[in-house]
């Protein structure tokens, strides 16, 4: 659930890297029909390189502009 979770880190309410570092847009994501498809994608992208998953986000939206709309 994309929106609850946006939600969640908006408002600070989840503990981890959002919250500490203020992460309050969401500037990339993907979708999935099978949530585990999803959670194994999330996976492998936390252990990218911070340069991988920048390049990631610059192909699809190159400005970093708040993607909430696109997604509700």
């Amino acid at each position: 659930d994309l929106v609850r979770r946006i939600y969640e880190h908006r408002n600070g309410l989840v503990p981890g890297f959002t919250k500490r570092h203020s992460v309050k847009r969401p500037v990339y994501f993907e979708r999935y029909e099978d949530i585990q498809t999803a959670i194994q994608r999330e996976h492998n992208i936390k252990h990218w390189s911070r340069t991988w998953k920048v390049r990631l986000i610059l192909v699809g939206n190159p400005e970093w502009n708040d993607l909430y709309d696109s997604i509700v």
